[in-house]
């Protein structure tokens, strides 16, 4: 198998028709049709193993997101299977030619980040293990190797990274046990997204109360009314020991922000999601600090490990909401989980869009056995729709992710989506 190299890449603009029944629908995205530019790594392993990862958007566009991975073909043809990663990620994301369109943010960068997510869904295939389960057995240095510290020795060196992963190296095996055995916590976006009717919001609350879940998440920010209403009625039904997040999806300027969330206070929302624009580093500052005790997350849209870092040092936010499809991959987000180990604050990653369950299970779950040691305070978003189109779809019993033991990183669709859900220029 060590010879096997990378033979072909496949790109499939693949689009789901959610804005039908308004799934996905916020204060910024009233009408997504949630999308995935897809690619499969082929080889010539004799054992016909493939790598498949892909970037999450939301209809239009995700044709130039396609575009994107399929322009990064010349750099992949010919690689061998088992590439360092580690190396891979740092020549692709310092291309001086592909670093312009960035750098590090923006299309080109969610491509790197399928290509790489797409190396380790093969990487762990070939190992015969899910992918946190490779991550976690990893030594210390071997973890350290896959980051690249460019741009965050100021907030965390490799030093200070190995200290950390060294020191939650007693204790892996009895972790990953209980994972398997236990699951991870999760909360569930599904009865709050904007459009739904409030019948329907109240019906979906008491539903996610009786399926286990101890956190949910409503959508706001379009009009307060309507906001205040939704938060009552979805307290009402939940009642008053069920955490209430709520979204606001980059929707207000920073004094809004703080007045819109303060009009919201007499319903106890948990924590506020971002909350105005996910470059505004000292805007997120001034709103955590206005509004406390509630707290600030965001994550979802933040492009890169450096601007995680500021929001870290400027303590801008409560909740890490990292995204698997967002930054430049597994080994960008291994970064972040270090920086978030280094500052104390608990991960919470964003998986509101397909697959995107799926994919960061395994971030979260190598982040409790071999980087934060723990999970408490910390959980995991749940959105249920479209894991019927995923080989090895995610798992949610009593509020919990069931651990995955399938070998990847549950990345690849069933051959039938591909075919049935592929976007032509044609389609309008």
């Amino acid at each position: 198998m060590s010879g096997a190299r990378i033979t072909a890449i496949e790109t499939y603009d693949i689009r789901f028709p959610t804005s039908l029944q308004l799934d996905g629908s916020d204060a910024m995205n009233p009408d997504p049709d949630y999308s995935a530019a897809y690619l499969v790594l082929r080889t010539d392993d004799p054992d016909g193993h493939a790598g498949h990862g892909f970037a999450f958007t939301i209809g239009r566009g995700n044709d130039v997101q396609t575009a994107a991975i399929a322009a990064l073909t010349p750099y992949l043809i010919g690689r061998p299977a088992d590439a360092d990663l580690g190396e891979l990620w740092r020549e692709l994301v310092h291309d001086s030619q592909l670093r312009w369109l960035g750098p590090e943010k923006g299309v080109m960068h969610m491509a790197i980040g399928a290509v790489i997510n797409a190396f380790w869904d093969l990487a762990a295939k070939r190992a015969g293990l899910p992918l946190w389960q490779l991550l976690a057995r990893m030594s210390p240095e071997e973890i350290v190797h896959l980051v690249d510290f460019r741009y965050l020795s100021d907030a965390i060196t490799e030093a200070e990274a190995l200290a950390i992963l060294r020191e939650r190296s007693d204790g892996r095996r009895e972790r990953a046990a209980k994972l398997i055995t236990a699951g991870y916590p999760a909360y569930t976006t599904s009865p709050g997204w904007l459009g739904y009717s409030d019948d329907k919001l109240r019906r979906l609350c008491k539903e996610a109360v009786q399926q286990g879940f101890r956190q949910i998440k409503l959508k706001v920010g379009a009009d307060l009314d309507d906001d205040r209403r939704r938060l009552r009625i979805a307290r009402e039904a939940c009642g008053p020991d069920i955490r209430i997040a709520v979204d606001a999806n980059q929707r207000w300027d920073v004094p809004v922000a703080i007045e819109w969330i303060r009009a919201l206070a007499p319903w106890d929302p948990w924590w506020v999601e971002e909350p105005t624009s996910p470059d505004d580093i000292l805007g997120h500052a001034a709103i955590a600090r206005a509004i406390a005790p509630i707290k600030v997350a965001t994550g979802e849209h933040v492009p890169n490990r450096i601007v995680f870092k500021q929001l870290l040092q400027a303590r801008g936010l409560d909740y890490l909401q990292l995204d698997a499809a967002r930054v430049a991959g597994v080994n960008e987000n291994i970064a972040i989980l270090l920086l978030a180990a280094k500052f104390g604050v608990p991960v919470c990653p964003h998986a509101g869009g397909v697959g995107l369950c799926e994919l960061v299970q395994h971030l979260s779950m190598f982040d409790y056995v071999a980087v934060s040691g723990s999970m408490e305070d910390r959980i995991i978003e749940y959105v249920d729709h479209l894991h019927e189109h995923f080989v090895d779809p995610v798992t949610v019993r009593d509020g919990r992710y069931v651990t995955p033991t399938a070998p990847g990183f549950s990345s690849a669709m069933r051959a039938g989506t591909l075919t049935t859900f592929a976007h032509h220029s044609s389609d309008g």
